[in-house]
């Protein structure tokens, strides 16, 4: 079973449908004890960092979902839940993340393009590291493969452990992995067959 964490932030239906469909076995909840009873642990978000941040730290889920990774779990976050993966965000203040990942979350307005829309919603292709090995997250996909932003922040200092980006007038960070930790600032779940393939590969980690 893969806990979706249900945490009040976030579009959460089509991700649970997405894994309904690739017939795999997922809960939404913000039940502590079903999140450490799962196999595996999901963190979406959708919106503002102070918000989700704050509520995490309300419900002590994010104390959970801390410990559930630093015991092995296998842990991905996704958009605003890949950026509350890393140490600080400055969105609109400064901000802590659960620290899980070293870096800080920062404004893509301070590297892109002045004529490029913020945010940066739509189809982006990916690239891989050239010197590293291609990550099991993306085992079913190809490099270059397009896949759906939608954002206004992105990771930086985090380059040991970035698995993938995507230029948008700059090269922006769009996953991460370090151990069991896995994260996208892209959506896998508004990303099409490479989005459910994506998450069948978490799915079998």
């Amino acid at each position: 079973m893969i806990a979706i964490v249900d945490y009040g932030v976030g579009n959460i239906f089509s991700l649970y449908s997405s894994f309904k469909f690739i017939g795999v076995d997922v809960c939404l909840t913000s039940d502590k004890q079903k999140i450490k009873d799962s196999e595996k642990i999901i963190l979406p978000g959708v919106g503002a960092f102070k918000d989700a941040a704050q509520k995490l730290k309300e419900t002590s889920l994010g104390d959970v979902v801390v410990n559930e990774a630093k015991g092995g779990k296998p842990l991905l976050g996704i958009c605003l839940g890949m950026q509350m993966m890393f140490e600080k965000s400055y969105e609109y203040g400064e901000h802590d993340g659960l620290g899980l990942i070293e870096g800080s979350v920062v404004p893509i307005k301070d590297v892109i393009p002045n004529n490029l829309k913020i945010p940066h919603i739509g189809w982006n292709s990916l690239d891989f590291p050239k010197n590293k090995e291609k990550s099991k997250l993306f085992k079913y996909i190809n490099e270059k493969d397009f896949v759906y932003f939608v954002h206004s922040f992105y990771a930086k200092d985090c380059e040991k452990n970035v698995i993938a980006t995507s230029n948008y007038g700059a090269d922006l960070t769009a996953a991460v992995e370090k151990d069991n930790i896995f994260a996208t600032q892209f959506h896998p779940e508004k990303s099409g067959n490479v989005g459910l393939s994506i998450l069948k590969a978490f799915s079998e980690i």
